[in-house]
């Protein structure tokens, strides 16, 4: 995990002058034809490393994980990021993720294989959780150009 939690940080360090440069009239245009702006994808990935972080450490702490699913329109409609200034919505983005980095970094070796069922999902292990959460951000960093060319 120690691996993954570099991966992370490292596509933090990438991202965020990136994000940093986009003026606040950019952020709300829509990054995508038809899709979200910066500023809802970047509210999209707090809500995946509020959701994550629960997961990952409650996934720690007993011998299987049953987690509700997330509503991702229904969270972004709440939570109005449209409504909130660019640069603490990166802020927060990056602190979140540099600690979740941290986070990963300690999962124990003998809880990487708990079962985790999020919503009606099929279960997953714990490994497979964190292995996808940097796989679900560097999609979306990738969306929105803030991603490290392969």
């Amino acid at each position: 995990m120690k691996e993954l939690s570099e991966q992370l940080l490292s596509a933090i360090d990438f991202a965020e002058p990136r994000l940093c440069a986009v003026s606040a009239g950019e952020s709300i245009q829509s990054a995508l034809p038809g899709g979200w702006s910066r500023k809802q994808v970047i509210a999209h990935l707090i809500d995946s490393a509020s959701n994550n972080h629960q997961r990952f450490v409650r996934a720690s702490l007993q011998p299987a994980l049953e987690f509700p699913g997330y509503d991702q329109a229904g969270n972004i409609r709440v939570q109005a990021p449209q409504d909130v200034d660019w640069p603490l919505l990166i802020s927060l983005w990056a602190a979140y993720n540099r600690y979740l980095a941290h986070v990963i970094a300690r999962l124990p070796e003998n809880k990487l294989d708990t079962p985790c069922r999020i919503g009606s999902d099929q279960p997953v292990t714990l490994r497979f959780l964190a292995t996808d959460y940097l796989t679900h951000l560097v999609h979306h960093l990738a969306q929105i150009g803030a991603v490290r060319p392969a």
